[in-house]
């Protein structure tokens, strides 16, 4: 059992430092009180850790005003807040066929995005490396930020990432996404990069700012093209000693589910046959050039047939996988997310309905959401942590005015 960190000085300046920076986040202007209530330090240490982080350029400290301009007895307390624009940090999210970059200040607001294309799934690893660099220089000029204020980036991938970043490349699809991009990313750029699964970080994005706020033990199941799932138990994002926690291969062996395709494909390879085979449907004007889940959730709701046979069908397989994550994971709630949630809200109930067939502990569901955006907020979220937990070892590119 290894054992844990001495608690040195320098040790408690660093946390130190990233509570108070993880506290001014999420609030605006703040008294020297304040931070203590919120952090537990002591005055002293509060008030000297304020002192470096305002020296550092991290935070400003503000003029002191007497309350509507009235006479008050002593000193008036010491307000300060956060430079949100001291640097950036970059959320990714890497898939098959494109990557999207987004540009956070500090207090993790999007100021800039970018998508571009791959040629094909199976282009070089430096033909990945250079179409991603691009993305992320696009999405920074586009938010006015400098390539030299990035704090930390972090990526996510359709592949299993361990506790260290590394990829497990137990899979040929899985061994696409291993092209070295920290190590690329650092010579080209000085960026540090830190790499992760995509279903994880759509598990921080959602506990973030979506349905899963304030939730402890959850599992958040990207569902659209391929199913896929992060799991946070006791507040503890899983990796796994591989990287492989939240992997849903196992499905295969699910009766009435029997692979890992998502919401997105099954509902377009199930409406296709019903379309081939001439049945009489709504969904045939709705999508002229091929029906996508969004269309049949769309004739669902317009009282189609088909299309309700085919949400029922659908109903009845996330049920089933819901039932299997819920028996091996027991979660309070299981999220459903990716850009197929903005139309899936349809299936909560007669997935809730049909859950207890499959588990004895069915959990809450919900859908998010935040669409697409869910794994690129998890990714600004993973890279702020970064560098709160690592501000005193960073160089702002530009100081507190």
């Amino acid at each position: 059992m290894s054992e844990s960190p001495a608690a040195t000085p320098q040790l408690l300046r660093r946390v130190s430092a990233g509570a108070v920076l993880e506290f001014l986040r999420t609030t605006a202007v703040v008294t020297v009180s304040e931070i203590m209530e919120a952090t537990g330090l002591t005055r002293a240490t509060a008030i000297a850790v304020c002192e470096d982080l305002k020296e550092r350029g991290w935070i400003r400290e503000l003029e002191n005003q007497r309350a509507f301009g009235g006479y008050q007895k002593g000193r008036p307390a010491r307000r300060f807040e956060l430079n949100e624009r001291a640097g950036c940090v970059l959320g990714m999210d890497v898939g098959v066929s494109k990557a999207t970059v987004v540009v956070s200040d500090l207090r993790g607001n999007i100021l800039g995005r970018s998508t571009q294309p791959f040629a094909e799934a199976e282009i070089s690893a430096a033909e990945r490396v250079s179409v991603i660099d691009r993305t992320a220089l696009s999405a920074l000029q586009n938010a006015g930020a400098s390539p030299d204020s990035v704090l930390a980036v972090s990526a996510g991938i359709a592949a299993p990432v361990d506790r260290h970043g590394d990829v497990l490349q137990a899979q040929h699809f899985w061994g696409l996404f291993d092209v070295g991009l920290k190590a690329a990313l650092r010579d080209r750029r000085g960026w540090t990069v830190l790499l992760e699964n995509d279903a994880n970080l759509a598990a921080l994005g959602e506990r973030w700012q979506g349905s899963a706020a304030g939730v402890d033990d959850v599992v958040v199941i990207l569902a659209g093209e391929r199913l896929g799932a992060g799991v946070v138990d006791g507040g503890r994002l899983l990796h796994g000693s591989r990287g492989g926690a939240g992997e849903l291969a196992f499905l295969e062996y699910v009766q009435g589910v029997g692979d890992t395709y998502g919401i997105a494909s099954v509902a377009r390879a199930w409406a296709a046959e019903a379309l081939a085979g001439g049945a009489r449907t709504s969904l045939r004007e709705l999508a002229a050039g091929g029906a996508e889940a969004e269309h049949v959730f769309a004739a669902a709701a317009g009282g189609d047939a088909v299309a309700l046979e085919i949400l029922d069908r659908l109903a009845d397989r996330m049920a089933r996988v819901i039932g299997a994550v819920a028996t091996m994971l027991n979660p309070e709630l299981v999220v459903i997310a990716g850009a197929v949630a903005n139309s899936a809200g349809v299936l909560l109930e007669p997935i809730a309905r049909k859950l207890k067939e499959f588990t004895v502990t069915p959990p809450r569901v919900a859908v998010s959401p935040l669409g697409d955006s869910v794994v690129t907020l998890g990714a600004v979220r993973a890279a702020l942590d970064h560098v709160e937990k690592n501000s005193l070892d960073l160089q702002l590119a530009v100081s507190a005015e």
